[in-house]
């Protein structure tokens, strides 16, 4: 009877128990000391088991890693200007200037790492420069998110863009379960043997450089390949069928201190006896008609929120996102006018949404010869911004409903939507 290989088994056990623990990081939204204690235990324990690893183990870890580091730098590279507004984040909280420019060729440059270093560990090239790249890579990650989940500068770090959010804890944690990986391939990399000749791996390598920032490229003159945001087509601003807001009143009662909260009317406010026993504590409402992740708010220029009468509109309207007036595209404003005219043909709402001043949008109109031709209203540039990925952009709703985006770039023409949206039944 062949005896149980415990060194084997052991190595398994570690790799195994890590998965489970990057599963239960769901579950730990928050500082969790004991949590905590298992994932640098399980760092120490594959430190120790080091030499245990076999060659088929070695290669699961850098299959996990390859695949861990081109999900994550695919969903950034698939939005690029995202990326960079979460780098602009980091750099505001740190207290360093910066300049659109710059954070978007970081943005370039962090997601194309990203996607060649899960590239190389998923084709086993190079693994032994690879290990150490990565290793660079997690330290500088492991101790920003410890930095995020201790101090909290920013909300949301986008490791995973807006594919996955995820708390600074859940963050700082999901990176103690990579190290572990990190460790055992870091360890193991002279047992691992490369596929190809040295000469065809920095082929590989240099052809997967070109496509990753030609794909990054790709998304950013253009609207995103996949959008993760609240904002994206097909996805609604207001519920088809709206629910009734409900108000909640929580009471005291003033000898027992016992509280209850009723749902508004649904409460003794007639009772003479219930009243003198009982007082006003706090009130919360529950509106079931919030979209998560949509904070629109549309203000005319006069300071009235006219969201819903916008948002509501039973019929078709287009909505220009121009978060900066004086940054936009000028040329795009252009055919934005000829589009505006055709669709004041059809009767069809066309506004201007920015985050730009009354002052901003006069002189820039007159300058452009708008002022006729468009109405403009102020909304939050953060959510101008996540609404469309373009200065500006062009988005068609319905009744609530997100129909399609346009980059300016790639502006339709009327015909196109009068064919695919105006003229179906």
């Amino acid at each position: 009877m062949k005896l149980i290989n415990w060194k084997n088994l052991t190595g398994w056990v570690i790799i195994v128990v890590t998965l489970f623990s990057a599963y239960l990081i769901c579950h730990f939204k928050n500082f969790n000391l004991y949590f905590l204690v298992l994932l640098i235990f399980e760092m120490i324990l594959a430190v120790r088991c080091r030499k245990i690893f076999t060659p088929l183990m070695l290669r699961t870890s850098q299959f996990i890693l390859g695949i861990l580091f081109l999900f994550s730098g695919f969903v950034k590279a698939v939005d690029p200007i995202g990326t960079a507004y979460r780098i602009e984040d980091y750099l505001i909280a740190y207290g360093l200037d910066y300049q659109f420019w710059m954070t978007i060729v970081l943005s370039f440059l962090l997601n194309a790492a990203e996607l060649l270093l899960g590239g190389l560990m998923f084709l086993n090239i190079k693994p032994r420069l690879t290990a150490w790249l990565v290793v660079l890579m997690m330290s500088v990650f492991t101790l920003t998110t410890l930095y995020d989940a201790l101090y909290n500068p920013v909300p949301d770090c986008g490791c995973f863009g807006d594919a996955l959010i995820m708390t600074n804890w859940q963050t700082f944690y999901k990176n103690l379960v990579i190290n572990v990986f990190v460790i055992i391939f870091l360890f193991g990399r002279f047992k691992l043997k490369p596929v190809f000749k040295n000469r065809t791996e920095w082929i590989v390598a240099m052809a997967l450089i070109v496509f990753f920032f030609g794909f990054q490229y790709f998304n950013f003159v253009n609207l995103p390949m996949f959008d993760f945001r609240p904002y994206k087509v097909g996805n609604r601003l207001t519920p088809e069928n709206p629910m009734p807001v409900e108000n909640y009143l929580t009471y005291r009662n003033k000898t027992t201190g016992e509280t209850k909260e009723y749902l508004s009317p649904n409460f003794p406010y007639n009772d003479p006896e219930w009243l003198k026993n009982w007082e006003f504590v706090s009130q919360r409402i529950y509106d079931p008609n919030i979209i998560e992740g949509v904070n629109l708010a549309i203000i005319d220029f006069n300071g009235e929120n006219i969201t819903q009468q916008i948002i509501n509109n039973p019929d078709f309207q287009f909505f220009v996102v121009a978060w900066n007036i004086e940054d936009t595209d000028k040329r795009a404003f252009r055919k934005i006018k000829t589009l505006y005219q055709k669709a004041e043909d059809a009767n069809i709402s066309f506004i201007v949404l920015t985050s730009s001043s009354r002052e901003e949008v006069d002189e820039f109109a007159a300058r452009l010869n708008l002022s006729e031709h468009l109405v403009f209203y102020n909304v939050d540039d953060i959510e101008l911004k996540t609404m469309v990925r373009a200065n500006p952009g062009l988005m068609l709703i319905r009744n609530g409903l997100i129909l399609d985006k346009w980059h300016n770039n790639n502006l339709p023409k009327w015909e196109a939507i009068e064919r695919r949206f105006l003229n179906q039944p």
